[in-house]
């Protein structure tokens, strides 16, 4: 049941056909279930009930999600927990936090159950699932492949049960690259949309909030419940999709570009044209240092107490000379009004999330992590939303223009069968 559309079992809740509790109690039992067991990095069965036995909040909005299981990943505070942002050494050093973050308080009010905090990568600062501290994050009934990160727990707490959606966040793809190798839908809200508060940011210059997901009709009310965007109708008549020129993924699978084709299908009453992919050339040049830069400066004193690869990217970002920096803050915005051309000519921007459709749990992967953040980093340095689409391997990735989340939700009604 709890892998049923999220609309379907909101009705039912709301017509007490089914509880929150008989939700909660089979979200709770899957909770874990994924091979390496640490879907979640907190979970009390007691904080749940607590959850169940406190007073159900009042108003319309408290409806939105009436006992709907909802994961968090574990970078914002949720009052009793600690917070990592997957790293045993903050677990360790911190107390357990007093109160809500700005978005878990914004759960609670449309009448969510949280159900822990879930498992990423150190920092949020990786794209494969992969923990030294907490071991790898691996997808339930497929042993051997990684769910990809950073938002790995959020992706297998979708996929084992455990959640009916999970809070993630995508800073170069974090959302968007598990979504494609789990098979399940994303979305990444463009830059701005949703709060911080209690937060814990990678690189706030990129750092997005969005959602893991397993249908598409759900889109649209977690995208009103959870950040509160506004409901709009499919914008009707023909829409203008950009497809990106064939060359710019030229190193991807065949069954990705082969899904991407697949997914035109689906696209009703739109017209494709190409666009030449040079346009997003930039784009990892821009993003790597100024994500390196920010991220050093959130862990300025702490690098030697994580991995060896996240400690490298951290010490070279502090390394960086203020005048670079400034000079790359320059070619962003260059960068960012070209992208914003591109929305002149089209609605929405189509192309694969990423050139590989799997990660096997063991060999190394550090080289694969350019050539994912090439097919990500245009949208995040963009600032732009974007819906995560899966193939049968791999996904697309749908992008709109910033600040376009209700027109982008809108529109994805119309992909729903």
């Amino acid at each position: 049941m709890i892998q049923l559309s999220i609309v379907d079992i909101r009705q039912k809740v709301l017509d007490r056909e089914v509880t929150a509790r008989e939700l909660a109690s089979i979200a709770f039992e899957q909770a874990n279930t994924s091979p390496a067991r640490n879907t979640y990095l907190s979970i009390e069965e007691s904080d749940i009930e607590r959850q169940l036995s406190a007073r159900n909040p009042d108003g319309e909005g408290a409806q939105l999600l009436r006992g709907i299981p909802i994961s968090v990943k574990d970078c914002f505070d949720v009052c009793g927990y600690r917070t990592s942002v997957g790293s045993k050494y903050y677990f360790d050093v911190t107390d357990e936090k007093q109160e809500d973050s700005a978005l878990v308080q914004r759960l609670r009010a449309v009448g969510a159950t949280i159900t822990g905090k879930t498992h990423l990568q150190q920092l949020a600062y990786g794209l494969t699932g992969e923990s030294q501290d907490f071991g790898n994050c691996l997808q339930f009934n497929r042993p051997k492949l990684l769910t990809g990160g950073s938002s790995s727990g959020a992706a297998a707490s979708v996929l084992e049960g455990s959640a009916m959606a999970a809070i993630g966040t995508d800073t170069g793809g974090s959302i968007r690259f598990p979504s494609s190798l789990c098979s399940l839908f994303g979305y990444r809200a463009s830059l701005g949309v949703g709060s911080w508060l209690g937060g814990y940011h990678l690189a706030e210059s990129f750092d997005t909030i969005g959602f893991l997901f397993r249908h598409l009709k759900d889109l649209q009310l977690l995208g009103k419940a959870i950040l509160e965007i506004p409901t709009e109708p499919d914008p009707g008549g023909i829409i203008r999709v950009g497809l990106v020129d064939p060359t710019f993924y030229a190193d991807a699978e065949p069954e990705i570009i082969a899904g991407l084709h697949k997914w035109r299908q689906h696209f009703p009453n739109c017209e494709f044209e190409t666009f030449d992919g040079s346009a997003f050339g930039e784009s990892l040049d821009i993003f790597r240092p100024i994500q390196a830069h920010e991220a050093a400066g959130y862990h300025a004193g702490h690098f030697d107490e994580f991995e060896k690869p996240i400690a490298e990217r951290l010490r070279w970002g502090s390394s960086l000379p203020e005048d670079e920096i400034k000079e790359l803050r320059q070619r962003r915005v260059a960068f960012n009004q070209q992208v914003n051309a591109l929305f002149d000519q089209f609605d929405f921007l189509l192309l694969p999330a990423a050139p590989i459709s799997s990660l096997e749990n063991g060999p190394d992967h550090s080289a694969m992590r350019d050539k994912v953040l090439r097919y990500t980093t245009p949208g995040s340095v963009a600032g732009l939303p974007c819906l995560a689409l899966p193939n049968e391997k791999g996904g697309c990735q749908l992008l709109g223009h910033a600040g376009g989340d209700a027109k982008l939700l809108g529109f994805a009604t119309r992909l729903t069968p």
